[in-house]
């Protein structure tokens, strides 16, 4: 039984780091999902400039997703034994290179390997960042703060449709992927302000075969959040990445609708992770994510068939509240579960296999979508990962409030 460590006073040097740490990772994983999600939104000009159709262009999303877990390995490993600062630095400064290539690709081949090699990078900040930021704050705001890092996701959905809106008008696709280098400006405010956390160096990774051990003796904790974040990447996945596409082919909205639309509905879901983040500090970290996707599969007409443009609206602000809501709680509940020692690599691979098993839903719904029409295929996949979703939260263990710097478990 896990109990709360008694709470304990921080000089102003240790609150300006703490501060430092979870911006560093929020502003990591925002400018991340920026990169990711410049993609979602120019599938139908880039499948009109390689002659492919859409689903193949869908696939792109699918080979990021699917390499995510190489990177999580790689760079988890390397902050396990070296601290998090410099796997971080080094994951920001590759992702941002090959966001820019990706703009320069020649043809579809070229720009499916770039995609895929991106995902190495995208796989490598979350678990990197999210140990950061969590080893660094206080165990009372653990939950919250969770939801400021995990609703970087959210904001850099946002800015995307901003640079959707602003950029791809009038210069196209190409130049948003330019734009997509800039987050390599990060590293020098980890540089400068970031300090290794005092878990990290509690729990520093000396002995690799005793590091090997506790893998092993972890593996069932480890199975259940690969499964867990199986169904959390299908939901989230499932529910956000096409429906920029639905929006413009099935309801027939032009660009500034289509990036309104989906800003309104990040807004949604950056409250959503802060209000379940804060819940979960209060009522519990499953507790609240069972609440969340329970009440985002109950807004599924709303979302997808609703009969005017102001209550479409209402409902992608809703279902990404919900969606979102859930994941606001994943860096802490994933920290919490995971070993001291473990901690770079533990969540972020999990998380990452997840993603992987998850990948391929952009391509399934976009063939569901060929049948069924993509609202139909958007509110039939949301119907199904939701209530499973529900049904793995339940299952698991929780450890809310464990402290991490006096976590002995191996």
């Amino acid at each position: 039984m896990t109990t709360a460590a008694a709470p304990r006073t921080f000089s102003r040097e240790e609150r300006a780091n703490q501060r430092n740490a979870v911006l560093a990772g929020f502003l990591g994983w925002t400018l991340d999902a920026f990169d990711f999600f410049i993609l979602v939104f120019v599938l139908v000009p880039i499948a009109h400039e390689f002659h492919r159709p859409v689903k193949d262009i869908a696939l792109a999303l699918t080979a990021s997703l699917a390499l995510r877990p190489v990177g999580a390995a790689i760079f988890g490993l390397m902050a396990d034994r070296w601290g998090r600062r410099i796997p971080l630095m080094l994951d920001i400064l590759f992702y941002a290179v090959i966001e820019v290539l990706s703009g320069l690709a020649p043809n579809f081949t070229i720009f499916l390997i770039l995609r895929a090699l991106y995902g190495i990078g995208m796989g490598g900040e979350w678990g990197v960042g999210a140990s950061l930021a969590m080893e660094s704050a206080p165990e009372k705001w653990r939950g919250v703060l969770s939801g400021v890092l995990q609703e970087g996701y959210a904001a850099g959905y946002l800015i995307a449709a901003l640079v959707y809106w602003a950029v791809f008008p009038h210069w196209g696709w190409r130049p948003m992927f330019f734009i997509g280098g800039l987050p390599a400006l990060l590293v020098l405010f980890v540089r400068a302000k970031v300090k290794e956390p005092e878990a990290w160096h509690r729990s520093r990774t000396q002995d690799w075969s005793a590091y090997w051990q506790v893998i092993r003796r972890n593996w069932k904790r480890f199975g259940y959040i690969v499964i867990l974040m199986t169904m959390m990447n299908l939901i989230s996945h499932g529910t956000q990445d096409l429906y920029p596409t639905f929006l413009h082919v099935a309801r027939h909205f032009d660009p500034g609708i289509t990036a309104v639309i989906t800003i309104i509905s990040m807004i949604g879901a950056i409250l959503g992770g802060l209000a379940f983040g804060l819940f979960s500090d209060w009522r519990g970290r499953r507790r609240s994510m069972i609440a969340a996707v329970l009440c985002a599969a109950l807004l599924i007409p709303l979302w997808v068939y609703a009969p005017s443009l102001e209550w479409l609206a209402v409902g992608a602000f809703l279902m990404q509240f919900m969606v979102q809501g859930a994941w606001g709680v994943i860096p802490a509940h994933l920290n919490e579960l995971s070993p001291g020692a473990l901690r770079g690599f533990f969540p972020g691979f999990a998380y990452q296999l997840g993603v992987l098993f998850a990948s391929s839903v952009e391509y399934v719904e976009a063939s569901m979508a060929e049948r069924l029409g993509y609202a139909g295929a958007l509110a039939l996949l949301a119907a199904v990962v939701l209530l499973v979703g529900a049904i793995v939260i339940a299952v698991g263990p929780e450890a809310r409030g464990v402290s991490f710097v006096s976590q002995t478990e191996s």
